[in-house]
């Protein structure tokens, strides 16, 4: 007698932490992983803040500390900073009573209930448009959430690896009232290309005008430019616009602290007086899907926000660690142009963030892979984080073997 069981199918391997997998069980020495979505140091190990391991080293030596559950909508210090952090602490929302913030479970755990709270309380039909180019997780989480598979708005112009904002302009303008339009805050995964503020404004144009709902997913803040202020500078442009509106704060790059799942949701609501109401729902489903979030790792980001010189301390730490990845940006193009690999590679010091969308196809990865052990996703996305003064020159002969030897095919 078989098993219920026996008739589920395999799922397919994650694209990422498939590769990973692959990597890790690569046996040659000379192999380059750019394919992880975390930062690492310039002699290619994880990497703890220093700020982070100080709060955690006091957090365990305090008599007091516990382990008792968080309520559903978690650490309220956490949530408040986190507001504060993202939207300014001179936010009209704020100041308002607009805003409601709850923990999540990291960026992606901020997302499902975000999506589910739609479904649940806007409505399960409604359209949400993500980028074409976008972080692949984003189509698994929509649908899962009691949504309609995800739509796609143009985003990248691949002849010069910058945001096609024309066309981007044209597809939303075709999106119908009330659609919720995905929005990467900065650092755009997996491209590293964002809109230049005047481009922000006329994306800012259309979702007013079409009566668009945003939802920004903001994994890098601070990671991006080195700057808070400067890498939230999207979000609180549309939060000034007096929009309704969703935005995901994660804290897995930025603080280091990735396997913490730290994260907020925050509802940013176009007039006050459902606050209330908007909390208890959140709380109500957060309840259904995991109870409470975990409690470590808000406590530490919370001591860091709340404290002026740990802050300034991680401020700090934000332009080594996004200074550490321009580095590598800068020395990659100069390793491509000296090694005369064919074609522009601007886009890849135009970019920012932890990636860069090199232009390579799936066939050329491939090769790269299989004969050089340099690992990337099959969309010609690299971590540049995975970069180190000893392995760029390596990985800039083996591109160019690539482009010169593997026609382009996707």
């Amino acid at each position: 007698m078989s098993s219920i069981f026996s008739s589920v199918p395999t799922a397919p391997p994650d694209a990422i932490l498939g590769l990973t997998a692959q990597f890790r069980a690569d046996p040659d020495p000379r192999k380059v992983n750019l394919g992880v979505g975390a930062f690492r140091t310039s002699s290619n190990k994880p990497y703890v803040l220093p700020v982070v391991r100080r709060v955690e080293q006091q957090l365990a030596d305090d008599p007091s500390a516990t382990h008792e559950y968080l309520p559903q909508d978690g650490l309220q210090s956490f949530c408040d900073a986190s507001a504060r952090l993202i939207l300014g602490a001179d936010s009209p929302a704020l100041a308002d009573g607009r805003v409601t913030t709850v923990q999540a479970l990291s960026g992606t755990g901020a997302l499902r209930v975000g999506f589910a709270f739609v479904a649940n309380f806007i409505s399960s039909s409604t359209s949400v448009y993500v980028p074409k180019q976008t972080w692949s997780n984003h189509r698994n989480v929509i649908p899962a959430a009691g949504l309609p598979r995800a739509l796609e708005y143009r985003y990248l112009d691949p002849r010069t690896g910058a945001v096609d904002i024309a066309a981007l302009v044209e597809d939303l303008d075709k999106a119908p009232a009330g659609s919720i339009i995905l929005l990467h805050g900065c650092a755009h995964n997996p491209t590293g290309a964002d809109p230049t503020q005047p481009q922000w404004l006329q994306i800012l144009d259309v979702v007013k005008r079409r009566k668009l709902v945003p939802f920004f997913d903001n994994a890098y803040q601070g990671f991006a430019s080195g700057s808070l202020e400067t890498d939230a500078w999207s979000v609180r442009t549309f939060v000034a616009a007096g929009l309704d509106m969703l935005v995901a704060q994660s804290y897995a790059k930025n603080m280091g602290m990735y396997g913490e799942r730290v994260g907020a949701l925050s509802v940013v609501a176009s007039s006050a007086g459902a606050e209330d109401a908007v909390r208890s729902q959140l709380k109500a489903t957060i309840r259904a899907m995991y109870s409470s979030p975990p409690k470590h790792g808000a406590m530490v980001a919370a001591a860091i926000l709340g404290d002026e010189k740990l802050f300034a301390e991680w401020e700090g730490e934000l332009v080594k660690m996004s200074a550490r990845i321009m580095d590598m940006r800068v020395k990659l193009k100069a390793a491509l142009e000296k090694n005369a690999t064919p074609g522009n590679w601007d886009r890849i010091t135009s970019q920012i963030g932890m990636f860069s969308y090199t232009g390579l196809t799936s066939q050329q990865v491939t090769f790269m892979r299989e004969k050089y052990h340099v690992y990337m996703t099959a969309n010609g996305r690299i971590s540049m984080a995975g970069l180190t003064d000893d392995t760029v020159q390596y990985v800039a002969d083996a591109m160019k073997d690539a482009v010169e030897s593997v026609v382009k095919q996707d």
